[in-house]
């Protein structure tokens, strides 16, 4: 079964949303979240289903981090991230009922992942590639569509836009803060290595075996450090 082509039409830029409540006077001013840099990129499949895909900007960084990607290669990573959503799950028993997914798993079975210990970057980085690699083999391929087809759609509607000759073009055009980069490169390294979660550290923190100083304590209750 060979696998399908979905062409991509169009990349653009938006924001998740965020908290805009007013605030009435003397009211504290909460912390703001959201309006985090969200991509969209919309691919059609052969039958003409139109799809969306949703990735935060972060995306980029993570993948850099995870597999040890060159910040500067954005055309590597957005081809990785625009391939991922087909990568089957391996402990879900019905992909396997899948013809395209089962051939894939056979052929990424055993491949380390971002979280293997004792793993170079090197090691993560071809094996994530080998997965986009089967991806691309066994079930969904990714092209763009011509411009022909997409300036002539976009004059039918009457939309005054000249559409650039790569519909991903302004993906291309984004460039990452190894900086960022290296930080996230940071927590990763410490998830793996304690093979936990993240501690959040604050001022009640203390290292294991020490002394523990004063417990904050409940509002209602006094005493005296322990």
């Amino acid at each position: 079964m060979a696998a399908e082509v979905w062409k991509v039409w169009d990349a653009e830029l938006g924001y998740t949303p965020t908290d805009f409540t007013q605030l009435r006077e003397g009211q504290p001013i909460p912390p703001r979240d959201g309006a985090d840099p969200l991509w969209g990129v919309s691919r059609v499949d052969e039958q003409g289903n139109a799809k969306l895909h949703l990735f935060p900007h972060i995306t980029f960084e993570w993948r850099c981090a995870e597999y040890g990607f060159d910040p500067d290669d954005i055309a590597t990573i957005l081809d990785v991230i625009l391939h991922e959503p087909w990568i089957p799950n391996a402990d879900d028993p019905l992909a396997l009922t899948d013809e395209r997914a089962a051939k894939i798993l056979a052929d990424i079975h055993g491949l380390p992942t971002c979280w293997t210990p004792g793993v170079s970057d090197e090691t993560r980085r071809q094996a994530h590639l080998t997965r986009i690699a089967a991806v691309k083999s066994h079930s969904a391929r990714l092209e763009p569509e011509t411009l022909t087809m997409r300036q002539g759609v976009i004059d039918y509607l009457g939309i005054d836009a000249t559409l650039p000759e790569d519909p991903l073009a302004p993906l291309h055009q984004t460039r990452l803060d190894p900086i960022r980069v290296e930080a996230r490169k940071l927590a990763l390294a410490r998830y793996r290595d304690r093979r936990s979660s993240f501690t959040p550290v604050s001022i009640t923190s203390k290292p294991p075996s020490t002394f523990a100083g004063r417990r904050p304590w409940p509002a209602a209750s006094t005493g005296a450090a322990e």
